[in-house]
């Protein structure tokens, strides 16, 4: 076992894989061979759908949390164990096309009028005014800010990806606001540990204390903000692939997901019925 997970830690790392896919794969291996019960390399690809299976239907994990266990075991078999892997007999779970939550202006407001701390703020300010997700807020340092040119630069995003995002002009006032009280040297959220920076558990806790006392009910977490972010560029009528190059989406596709969020009316869209001359049927 531990000869298998070393060589596939060097293939990930070969790859460019980062350091998160690298421990949740290694993490998601181990499971598997727990599940089997023997070791790694005599396990075959029935022992792995019936696993697949056990992860839908006993563990009923969702069908993202079990593509990522399909993902690190083809990535064993297929690129450490060089065996081939049948997608057919071993496919991706389908993933239900949902709309993706996103909270009105209103709510956003509600949050930031929730959340006294002053560093708290600036997080979930900073998070929907610039459209970041989780791990791109905690990862920002202090020279990642150009006020100069009113952008955040991104490093090392999704798919390891550069891009600069938007810098509000209020996420930008608090945040001056913010190094006055706190003086960040590095990270621009320290974690408590000085030189340290904040935790994904930390800035998920501020969302979830924000949203309890702001009263809002929805199931949701702190990536609703980025997804309210896109929606309420996409309702200011901003091109959509301006939104595409600001959130760092691959395709076009993806970020069109968004429509389905947008108020109809705020798009100007209207129905062909109601464009049409001459009296109700």
């Amino acid at each position: 076992m531990y000869q298998s997970i070393q060589k596939m830690a060097m293939e990930m790392r070969l790859r460019g894989l980062s350091e998160s896919t690298c421990d949740e794969y290694v993490s998601h291996v181990k499971v598997f061979e727990k599940f089997c019960g023997k070791p790694l390399e005599e396990a075959g690809e029935g022992d792995i759908k019936t696993f697949l299976h056990y992860l839908i239907t006993e563990k009923k994990l969702s069908a993202s949390s079990v593509n990522v266990y399909n993902a690190a075991l083809k990535f064993l078999y297929q690129k450490t164990f060089k065996r081939a892997w049948n997608s057919e007999n071993l496919p991706r779970t389908k993933r239900p096309k949902k709309i993706p939550n996103a909270l009105s202006k209103e709510e956003v407001q509600l949050l930031f009028d929730a959340t006294e701390n002053l560093k708290h703020k600036c997080v979930l300010m900073t998070v929907y005014g610039s459209g970041l997700r989780l791990s791109e807020i905690i990862g920002l340092k202090v020279s990642d800010i150009d006020s100069k040119n009113m952008r955040i630069f991104i490093r090392q995003g999704k798919g390891k990806k550069d891009r600069y995002a938007i810098l509000s002009q209020k996420s930008l006032d608090i945040l001056r606001e913010y190094w006055k009280v706190y003086k960040p040297k590095d990270w621009l959220f320290e974690g408590k540990e000085k030189g340290t920076c904040y935790s994904h558990r930390s800035a998920q806790d501020v969302f979830y204390k924000a949203v309890k006392k702001a009263g809002i009910k929805k199931d949701v977490s702190i990536h609703v903000l980025r997804h309210s972010f896109a929606v309420h560029m996409l309702e200011a009528n901003v091109n959509l692939f301006h939104i595409k190059e600001l959130l760092g989406h691959s395709t076009i596709a993806t970020t069109t997901i968004y429509l389905r969020s947008a108020n109809m009316s705020a798009l100007n869209i209207k129905s062909p019925l109601d464009t049409m001359g001459g009296e109700n049927g």
